[in-house]
């Protein structure tokens, strides 16, 4: 029987308990042997939920524990860069939740310090990818069917946002699934692209609500997304690629008949609710990402989103936010893809 990958968790908020249940109960090939967590008591908790040890708020001393051979990150975003670094070091493989880091220049040095080791031990957390919704349409788009693919209309609606939420982080936070996912799609690579905003919503008044994505690609297809961080009723994603053939969309996870709150003065048939929790949307893809891992961790060679692909989302991230209340296109330029990631 295959040895079992021994996994550590940094960061036990909602995302890093689930991805901790999931590990345990749904992933073949491995195990979590430890949890961190800057708030010492949330560590505890789940440690002590499952059995295993808890390192409190000494995330670096978990990430040395020579037991554990593989770290999933899943820490409030400003950490993942530092966090990275560390699992680098010890020459760990890493699964890192998006985003990778806050800016390019960090995503540039966790390149550089795995071309030292001359490995890819880095996978982000692009989920979609694995949705069987996406992976269709990309089977779809590549077989050339529908003939070559001309725009992709697209939407990311979630009801709400913490304290603190900001403008920027629509695009960093919210809209990076998009900038993944999109150039995933097309086998293509962003030229450039601007945020527009429009007429707000009354759901908010901390930050823009909702904004406009428009980017252009290397190959000239136009894509447009509809970022909502506050809609007053679900979590919703769309996506349609127009092809020249025909259109291929996403499917939704229900057969909904509107988009709205659902009334409760209603029958339960005449409408069907839209989705709250993001873990609910994509908790099959969730799964089939980290049996990837895992096995392609066993087998030594990963094949889910790299560094340069975390990398390319924040370049993207970063010429949308500097382009907000310009209204130009800002070009968005990476360094020369390194060997390894090609």
């Amino acid at each position: 029987m295959e040895k079992e990958l021994k996994i550590g968790i940094v960061g036990c908020g909602a995302i890093g308990k689930d991805h901790c249940r999931r590990l345990i109960n749904n992933i073949a090939g491995c195990t979590v042997v430890a949890v961190s967590d800057y708030v010492a008591e949330a560590a505890d908790e789940t440690a002590k939920l499952y059995g295993i040890k808890s390192y409190g708020n000494d995330c670096d001393g978990m990430i040395k524990d020579p037991d554990v051979e593989a770290v999933v990150i899943t820490s409030i975003d400003p950490t993942h860069h530092d966090y990275v670094m560390k699992t680098l070091a010890e020459e760990k493989w890493c699964f890192c939740e998006k985003p990778l880091s806050q800016n390019a220049k960090d995503c540039e040095e966790i390149m550089a310090r795995e071309q030292e080791i001359g490995k890819k031990l880095v996978q982000v957390g692009f989920m979609r990818r694995y949705d069987t919704g996406y992976a269709e349409m990309k089977r779809i788009i590549s077989s050339g069917e529908i003939g070559k693919p001309l725009l992709i209309k697209a939407a990311h609606r979630n009801v709400s946002q913490g304290p603190g939420f900001k403008t920027e982080n629509g695009i960093t936070n919210v809209a990076i699934h998009e900038l993944d996912i999109c150039r995933w799609l097309l086998d293509d690579e962003y030229e450039d692209g601007q945020v527009v905003k429009v007429r707000q919503t009354s759901n908010t008044t901390e930050y823009d609500n909702p904004q406009v994505v428009l980017l252009r690609t290397k190959n000239g297809c136009f894509i447009d997304v509809e970022i909502q961080c506050a809609d007053g009723y679900g979590y919703d994603i769309q996506c349609e690629v127009v092809c020249e053939n025909g259109t291929v969309k996403l499917p939704d996870p229900y057969a909904v008949v509107r988009r709205s709150r659902p009334d409760p003065n209603k029958l339960p048939g005449e409408s069907m609710p839209i989705m709250v929790d993001w873990k609910d949307r994509f908790i099959d893809a969730y799964d089939i990402e980290f049996n990837d891992w895992v096995e392609a961790v066993h087998e030594g060679k990963l094949r889910g989103p790299s560094s340069w692909d975390g990398y390319v989302a924040c370049v993207a991230g970063d010429a949308l936010n500097e382009s907000r209340g310009s209204s130009e296109f800002k070009k968005i330029d990476t360094i020369e893809k390194p060997d390894m990631y090609k």
